[in-house]
């Protein structure tokens, strides 16, 4: 039983010694040794990497302005030909004219402050090809809405003597309003025949 024992204890020494590490095993832990590590992370540049979840958040909660609507960002700019702008001052000039003689009981100083901005109007909006036309048609207008403000009575000899009266006593504000118009026409008439210069010398 002893030599049993010992045979048994030998034999079990021999197990524990196959256990060890030998020499066959040596080649395959260099093996894994030798295998080249996992290359590092490419790191993104600042401008790529992505929002942290407090730029996000602030992003966010940031209101975005309304865009502004396109009617308000332009002011109306409509072109005119010579007859056009000839019946838009008119027209305006003869409902100016009504309203006047409704509301304010045919106030002439009234007719004659309200002429000018018309006369900036028709030299603002008339074409560039009938920029002369304007200075010409606003003293018409004038005379045609000064009808229904001058209506004194008495047939057409009434509404002849105030139309005289009106236009003798209110040739400030026709002068005025023509002369201001006038000056609008000349500087787009200089502007445009510089633009024509400039592009001719261009293509010169």
């Amino acid at each position: 039983m002893r030599r049993g024992e010992g045979g048994f204890s030998r034999g079990g020494s021999g197990a524990a010694r196959s256990a060890w590490p030998t020499r066959s095993t040596w080649p395959a832990r260099s093996a894994r040794s030798a295998q080249p590590a996992s290359p590092p992370r490419a790191t993104r540049p600042a401008s790529q990497r992505r929002p942290s979840s407090v730029q996000a958040a602030a992003a966010v909660r940031q209101p975005v302005p309304p865009p502004a609507p396109q009617a308000l960002r332009r002011f109306p700019n409509p072109r005119l030909t010579g007859l056009g702008s000839g019946l838009f001052c008119g027209a305006v000039m003869v409902v100016l004219g009504y309203l006047d003689s409704l509301l304010f009981g045919s106030s002439l100083t009234l007719y004659g402050v309200l002429f000018v901005p018309v006369c900036v109007l028709t030299a603002v909006w008339v074409r560039r090809g009938d920029l002369m036309t304007a200075p010409v048609v606003l003293p018409i207008a004038f005379a045609v809405g000064l009808l229904p403000v001058s209506d004194h009575g008495g047939g057409i000899s009434g509404h002849l003597m105030g139309l005289f009266t009106g236009l003798a006593t209110q040739a400030g504000w026709l002068y005025g309003g023509t002369l201001i118009a006038g000056l609008i026409v000349l500087v787009r008439r200089v502007r445009l025949v510089a633009r024509r210069e400039a592009a001719r010398r261009r293509q010169a």
